[in-house]
Protein backbone atom coordinates (compact mmCIF):
# COMPACT_ATOMS: atom_id res chain seq x y z
CA UNK A 1 0.00 0.00 0.00
CA UNK A 2 1.44 3.26 -1.08
CA UNK A 3 1.55 6.33 1.85
CA UNK A 4 -0.17 9.32 0.91
CA UNK A 5 0.94 12.40 2.82
CA UNK A 6 -1.66 15.38 3.56
CA UNK A 7 0.63 18.36 4.12
CA UNK A 8 0.14 22.25 4.32
CA UNK A 9 2.61 24.94 2.71
CA UNK A 10 2.53 28.72 3.17
CA UNK A 11 3.36 30.73 0.06
CA UNK A 12 2.92 34.17 -0.32
CA UNK A 13 0.78 33.97 3.44
CA UNK A 14 -1.99 31.69 2.02
CA UNK A 15 -1.73 27.70 3.38
CA UNK A 16 -1.55 25.47 0.43
CA UNK A 17 -2.78 22.30 1.17
CA UNK A 18 -1.60 19.48 -1.31
CA UNK A 19 -1.12 15.58 -1.37
CA UNK A 20 2.07 13.81 -1.92
CA UNK A 21 3.14 10.15 -2.75
CA UNK A 22 5.75 8.36 -3.67
CA UNK A 23 10.09 8.52 -3.40
CA UNK A 24 11.06 12.30 -3.48
CA UNK A 25 14.04 11.22 -5.50
CA UNK A 26 11.70 9.77 -8.66
CA UNK A 27 10.81 12.46 -11.46
CA UNK A 28 7.59 14.34 -10.40
CA UNK A 29 3.81 14.48 -11.18
CA UNK A 30 2.14 17.38 -10.30
CA UNK A 31 -1.71 16.26 -11.15
CA UNK A 32 -4.01 20.57 -10.98
CA UNK A 33 -7.55 19.86 -10.60
CA UNK A 34 -10.19 21.78 -11.67
CA UNK A 35 -13.66 23.65 -10.95
CA UNK A 36 -15.58 22.48 -8.56
CA UNK A 37 -12.85 20.02 -7.27
CA UNK A 38 -9.81 19.52 -5.01
CA UNK A 39 -6.83 17.58 -5.20
CA UNK A 40 -9.54 15.01 -4.38
CA UNK A 41 -10.24 14.25 -7.64
CA UNK A 42 -6.55 12.63 -8.21
CA UNK A 43 -6.81 10.28 -4.75
CA UNK A 44 -6.81 7.37 -6.54
CA UNK A 45 -4.46 8.12 -9.36
CA UNK A 46 -2.12 9.46 -6.72
CA UNK A 47 -1.53 6.07 -5.25
CA UNK A 48 -1.66 4.65 -9.19
CA UNK A 49 1.26 6.50 -9.96
CA UNK A 50 3.56 6.66 -6.66
CA UNK A 51 5.44 3.50 -6.97
CA UNK A 52 7.07 5.24 -9.79
CA UNK A 53 7.09 8.38 -9.77
CA UNK A 54 7.21 11.90 -6.85
CA UNK A 55 3.54 13.02 -7.00
CA UNK A 56 2.48 16.54 -5.65
CA UNK A 57 -1.22 17.51 -5.76
CA UNK A 58 -2.47 21.13 -4.29
CA UNK A 59 -5.87 22.37 -4.31
CA UNK A 60 -6.11 25.71 -5.64
CA UNK A 61 -6.37 28.92 -3.53
CA UNK A 62 -10.37 28.90 -3.07
CA UNK A 63 -10.65 25.37 -3.54
CA UNK A 64 -10.80 22.04 -1.29
CA UNK A 65 -8.80 22.58 2.04
CA UNK A 66 -6.65 25.64 0.45
CA UNK A 67 -6.86 29.05 2.18
CA UNK A 68 -10.11 30.76 0.91
CA UNK A 69 -9.67 34.24 1.35
CA UNK A 70 -12.66 36.81 0.56
CA UNK A 71 -12.70 38.31 -2.88
CA UNK A 72 -11.15 41.63 -1.59
CA UNK A 73 -8.33 40.13 0.49
CA UNK A 74 -6.87 37.95 -2.86
CA UNK A 75 -7.04 38.48 -6.71
CA UNK A 76 -8.78 35.37 -7.68
CA UNK A 77 -7.86 35.12 -11.06
CA UNK A 78 -5.74 32.68 -13.24
CA UNK A 79 -2.72 34.37 -13.04
CA UNK A 80 -2.60 34.83 -9.50
CA UNK A 81 -3.85 30.74 -8.90
CA UNK A 82 -0.56 29.73 -11.28
CA UNK A 83 1.82 32.54 -9.19
CA UNK A 84 0.83 30.55 -5.91
CA UNK A 85 0.81 27.16 -7.64
CA UNK A 86 4.70 28.40 -8.80
CA UNK A 87 5.31 29.18 -5.32
CA UNK A 88 4.40 26.11 -4.18
CA UNK A 89 6.78 24.12 -6.57
CA UNK A 90 9.84 26.37 -5.73
CA UNK A 91 8.89 25.84 -1.93
CA UNK A 92 9.19 21.94 -2.06
CA UNK A 93 12.22 22.28 -4.95
CA UNK A 94 10.53 20.68 -7.69
CA UNK A 95 12.62 22.15 -10.29
CA UNK A 96 11.57 19.40 -13.24
CA UNK A 97 7.73 18.14 -13.38
CA UNK A 98 5.57 16.70 -15.52
CA UNK A 99 2.17 17.95 -15.26
CA UNK A 100 -1.90 15.87 -15.08
CA UNK A 101 -4.17 18.67 -15.65
CA UNK A 102 -7.70 18.74 -15.59
CA UNK A 103 -10.37 21.33 -16.54
CA UNK A 104 -9.35 24.71 -14.89
CA UNK A 105 -5.92 23.02 -14.09
CA UNK A 106 -4.98 23.01 -17.95
CA UNK A 107 -4.45 26.83 -18.02
CA UNK A 108 -2.97 27.47 -14.66
CA UNK A 109 -0.58 24.83 -16.36
CA UNK A 110 -0.49 26.08 -19.59
CA UNK A 111 0.64 29.38 -17.73
CA UNK A 112 3.50 27.43 -15.83
CA UNK A 113 4.78 26.22 -18.91
CA UNK A 114 4.49 29.08 -20.65
CA UNK A 115 6.56 30.54 -18.49
CA UNK A 116 8.69 27.77 -17.75
CA UNK A 117 9.17 26.10 -20.26
CA UNK A 118 13.10 24.48 -19.26
CA UNK A 119 10.90 23.13 -16.05
CA UNK A 120 7.89 21.01 -17.22
CA UNK A 121 8.96 17.23 -18.44
CA UNK A 122 5.65 16.22 -20.09
CA UNK A 123 1.96 17.13 -19.81
CA UNK A 124 -0.46 14.56 -19.60
CA UNK A 125 -4.28 16.57 -19.92
CA UNK A 126 -7.46 15.09 -19.26
CA UNK A 127 -10.41 17.03 -21.22
CA UNK A 128 -8.10 20.20 -20.05
CA UNK A 129 -8.42 22.50 -22.89
CA UNK A 130 -6.25 24.88 -25.11
CA UNK A 131 -7.92 25.12 -28.32
CA UNK A 132 -11.28 26.59 -29.06
CA UNK A 133 -12.79 23.39 -31.20
CA UNK A 134 -13.53 22.13 -27.10
CA UNK A 135 -15.15 24.72 -26.32
CA UNK A 136 -19.10 23.07 -26.34
CA UNK A 137 -21.02 26.61 -27.14
CA UNK A 138 -24.37 25.35 -25.02
CA UNK A 139 -22.56 24.80 -21.73
CA UNK A 140 -19.98 27.72 -21.95
CA UNK A 141 -21.86 30.43 -24.10
CA UNK A 142 -23.77 31.57 -20.73
CA UNK A 143 -20.54 32.18 -18.60
CA UNK A 144 -18.79 34.32 -21.89
CA UNK A 145 -22.24 36.06 -21.93
CA UNK A 146 -21.86 37.08 -18.11
CA UNK A 147 -17.78 37.60 -18.60
CA UNK A 148 -18.89 40.38 -21.10
CA UNK A 149 -21.76 41.95 -18.96
CA UNK A 150 -21.88 40.88 -15.17
CA UNK A 151 -25.33 41.83 -14.30
CA UNK A 152 -28.05 40.41 -12.43
CA UNK A 153 -29.34 39.19 -15.51
CA UNK A 154 -26.32 37.03 -16.93
CA UNK A 155 -25.28 36.37 -13.38
CA UNK A 156 -28.21 33.96 -12.56
CA UNK A 157 -27.72 31.55 -15.58
CA UNK A 158 -24.29 30.94 -14.41
CA UNK A 159 -25.01 30.82 -10.66
CA UNK A 160 -26.98 27.60 -11.24
CA UNK A 161 -23.32 25.71 -12.23
CA UNK A 162 -23.14 26.02 -8.35
CA UNK A 163 -26.14 24.29 -7.48
CA UNK A 164 -26.18 20.51 -6.45
CA UNK A 165 -27.75 19.65 -9.40
CA UNK A 166 -24.90 21.35 -12.28
CA UNK A 167 -22.15 19.98 -10.01
CA UNK A 168 -24.18 16.32 -10.21
CA UNK A 169 -24.52 16.82 -14.09
CA UNK A 170 -20.83 17.27 -14.11
CA UNK A 171 -19.83 13.68 -13.38
CA UNK A 172 -22.19 11.71 -14.89
CA UNK A 173 -23.07 13.78 -17.50
CA UNK A 174 -22.14 11.24 -20.79
CA UNK A 175 -21.49 8.47 -18.15
CA UNK A 176 -22.86 5.16 -20.02
CA UNK A 177 -23.62 3.59 -16.63
CA UNK A 178 -23.62 6.27 -13.65
CA UNK A 179 -24.15 3.73 -11.12
CA UNK A 180 -20.08 3.51 -11.36
CA UNK A 181 -19.72 7.08 -9.80
CA UNK A 182 -19.73 7.48 -6.29
CA UNK A 183 -21.03 10.19 -4.59
CA UNK A 184 -18.45 11.49 -2.80
CA UNK A 185 -17.04 13.50 -5.70
CA UNK A 186 -19.77 15.83 -6.02
CA UNK A 187 -20.41 15.66 -2.40
CA UNK A 188 -16.92 16.96 -1.46
CA UNK A 189 -17.20 19.57 -3.65
CA UNK A 190 -20.72 21.07 -2.63
CA UNK A 191 -19.27 21.10 1.02
CA UNK A 192 -16.70 23.18 -0.29
CA UNK A 193 -18.94 25.56 -2.52
CA UNK A 194 -21.49 25.79 0.28
CA UNK A 195 -18.70 27.80 2.03
CA UNK A 196 -19.59 31.30 2.84
CA UNK A 197 -17.79 33.42 0.41
CA UNK A 198 -17.15 30.91 -2.11
CA UNK A 199 -19.55 31.55 -4.53
CA UNK A 200 -18.14 34.95 -5.16
CA UNK A 201 -14.75 33.08 -5.09
CA UNK A 202 -16.39 31.23 -8.26
CA UNK A 203 -18.31 34.11 -9.82
CA UNK A 204 -15.04 36.11 -10.07
CA UNK A 205 -13.51 32.97 -11.76
CA UNK A 206 -16.03 32.88 -14.07
CA UNK A 207 -15.43 36.55 -15.09
CA UNK A 208 -11.77 35.89 -15.58
CA UNK A 209 -12.16 32.48 -17.45
CA UNK A 210 -12.41 34.56 -20.94
CA UNK A 211 -8.45 34.99 -20.24
CA UNK A 212 -7.95 31.71 -20.83
CA UNK A 213 -9.41 31.90 -24.45
CA UNK A 214 -7.46 34.83 -25.32
CA UNK A 215 -4.17 33.30 -24.62
CA UNK A 216 -4.61 30.10 -26.39
CA UNK A 217 -2.77 31.53 -29.66
CA UNK A 218 0.47 31.83 -27.28
CA UNK A 219 -0.30 28.57 -25.67
CA UNK A 220 -0.18 26.59 -28.78
CA UNK A 221 2.63 28.63 -29.77
CA UNK A 222 4.58 27.26 -26.46
CA UNK A 223 3.87 23.87 -27.74
CA UNK A 224 4.69 24.38 -31.04
CA UNK A 225 8.19 26.10 -30.02
CA UNK A 226 8.72 23.30 -27.21
CA UNK A 227 7.32 20.24 -28.92
CA UNK A 228 6.56 18.86 -25.03
CA UNK A 229 5.84 15.33 -25.05
CA UNK A 230 1.80 15.83 -24.34
CA UNK A 231 -0.84 13.14 -24.14
CA UNK A 232 -4.62 13.94 -24.44
CA UNK A 233 -6.27 11.39 -22.35
CA UNK A 234 -10.21 11.92 -22.56
CA UNK A 235 -13.78 11.79 -21.52
CA UNK A 236 -15.12 11.52 -25.00
CA UNK A 237 -18.90 12.39 -24.02
CA UNK A 238 -17.83 15.11 -22.41
CA UNK A 239 -20.19 18.14 -22.99
CA UNK A 240 -18.13 20.66 -21.46
CA UNK A 241 -14.65 20.26 -23.39
CA UNK A 242 -15.55 18.36 -26.63
CA UNK A 243 -13.31 15.62 -27.72
CA UNK A 244 -12.35 17.84 -30.88
CA UNK A 245 -10.56 19.12 -28.01
CA UNK A 246 -8.72 16.50 -27.28
CA UNK A 247 -7.97 16.34 -31.28
CA UNK A 248 -6.36 19.83 -31.83
CA UNK A 249 -3.51 19.05 -29.74
CA UNK A 250 -2.01 17.38 -32.79
CA UNK A 251 -2.64 19.89 -34.92
CA UNK A 252 0.55 21.72 -32.96
CA UNK A 253 1.92 18.72 -31.67
CA UNK A 254 2.42 15.67 -34.33
CA UNK A 255 3.55 13.45 -31.81
CA UNK A 256 0.90 13.86 -29.21
CA UNK A 257 -1.04 10.71 -27.92
CA UNK A 258 -4.93 11.52 -28.14
CA UNK A 259 -7.11 8.45 -26.28
CA UNK A 260 -10.94 9.28 -26.38
CA UNK A 261 -12.74 6.76 -23.92
CA UNK A 262 -16.50 6.46 -23.70
CA UNK A 263 -17.27 8.46 -20.55
CA UNK A 264 -17.86 12.02 -19.60
CA UNK A 265 -15.88 15.01 -17.94
CA UNK A 266 -14.69 13.43 -14.64
CA UNK A 267 -13.04 10.48 -16.27
CA UNK A 268 -11.05 9.15 -13.47
CA UNK A 269 -14.34 8.73 -11.85
CA UNK A 270 -15.24 5.51 -14.11
CA UNK A 271 -12.10 5.10 -16.24
CA UNK A 272 -8.96 4.92 -13.31
CA UNK A 273 -7.51 1.64 -14.87
CA UNK A 274 -6.88 2.96 -18.37
CA UNK A 275 -6.43 6.43 -17.49
CA UNK A 276 -3.11 5.42 -15.05
CA UNK A 277 -2.27 3.00 -17.60
CA UNK A 278 -1.80 5.27 -20.20
CA UNK A 279 -0.80 7.77 -17.96
CA UNK A 280 2.32 5.44 -16.71
CA UNK A 281 3.84 3.92 -20.32
CA UNK A 282 3.24 7.65 -21.61
CA UNK A 283 5.54 9.00 -18.81
CA UNK A 284 7.77 5.66 -19.09
CA UNK A 285 8.11 6.47 -22.62
CA UNK A 286 9.33 10.30 -22.56
CA UNK A 287 10.33 11.00 -19.10
CA UNK A 288 13.96 9.80 -18.48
Amino acid sequence: MVDVHHRIANVNGNQVFYREAGPPQAPAVVPLHGFPASSHSFRELIPALADRYHVVAPDHIGFGESSMPPVGDFDYSFDSLTDVTVGLLDTLGLDRFAMFVHDYGAPIGWRIASRHPDRVTAIITQNGNAYSEGLVDDFWSPLFAYAANPGPGTEAPVRTALSPEAVRWQYLNGVPDPSLVSPDGWEHDLAHLARPGNDEIQLTLFRDYPTNVERYPEFQRYFRDSQVPLMAVWGGNDEIFGPDGARAFARDLPDAEVHLLDTGHFALETDLDAIAGYTRGFLGRVVA
